[in-house]
């Protein structure tokens, strides 16, 4: 069925129903990366193998990288089930080198920060799913405003100046506030009404389901900078 032939509420029930497969390939992806973090975290040896490390643990990162370069930029020449089996990986390999975290943190001040970032990400995603304005302009201003985040952070490494840090978590922030609502309006409108259930709307929904996983870990992140108590 052509999207000319249904409805309106036949293109709002498709819509509903890609949305829903967005969000549940993200949610397994970030119970993925949790478990794979915590069994990580719980076990010495595995610790000590990526912690103690460098080249491991920052060969992890780089192959994090190719697995996110490589699904966006080729994509449509995969299966849906490589697409898949990609995103998965990404969710494992971002656990392995989120594990130093619990390590960090204690796992109260974790669980606050989740539920904090869950209600944040979730009041901003219906925000831009329900909204009827165009949100282009947010998503244009984010995403120049992330990238002099980035640069400010790289210079702060070796500068280690506590003005700049937070002012950078504060903007990385509402970056990432504004990213969540300009991204689910954005998947939303991808979505091609009348292919449900193919491979391109597996494809399609990986594809969303990584970037909304991306602001959720990213605001997370953020986040523990702010809520997050060490161990």
């Amino acid at each position: 069925m052509t999207s000319q032939a249904m409805t309106i509420s036949q293109v709002e029930l498709e819509q509903r129903s890609f949305m829903t497969k967005v969000y549940g390939w993200m949610t397994f992806a970030l119970i993925v990366t949790a478990l794979t973090a915590s069994f990580v975290a719980g076990t010495p040896s595995l610790v000590k193998a990526i912690v103690g490390n460098q080249i491991l643990f920052f060969g992890l990162i780089v192959a994090e990288l190719a697995v996110v370069v490589g699904l966006s930029g080729w994509v449509n020449k995969m299966s849906a089930a490589m697409a898949t089996m990609a995103f998965i990986l990404y969710s494992v390999l971002n656990g392995l080198t989120l594990s130093v975290i619990f390590l960090v943190f204690t796992a109260a001040s974790l669980g606050m920060t989740f539920l904090v970032t869950a209600g944040t990400f979730g009041a901003m995603a219906v925000y831009g799913y329900a909204t009827k304005t165009d949100l282009s302009s947010i998503g244009n201003m984010a995403f120049m405003a992330l990238i002099g985040v980035i640069l400010a952070s790289v210079v702060n490494f070796w500068l280690k100046n506590s003005a700049i840090y937070w002012i950078t978590t504060y903007i990385g922030i509402a970056i990432f506030v504004g990213l969540t609502a300009y991204d689910t309006q954005k998947i939303k409108r991808m979505n091609i009404i009348g292919n449900e259930g193919s491979d391109e709307d597996r494809k399609e929904a990986i594809m969303g389901a990584l970037t909304l996983y991306l602001d959720f870990i990213n605001l997370f992140l953020l986040l523990l900078r702010i809520f997050g108590r060490r161990r």
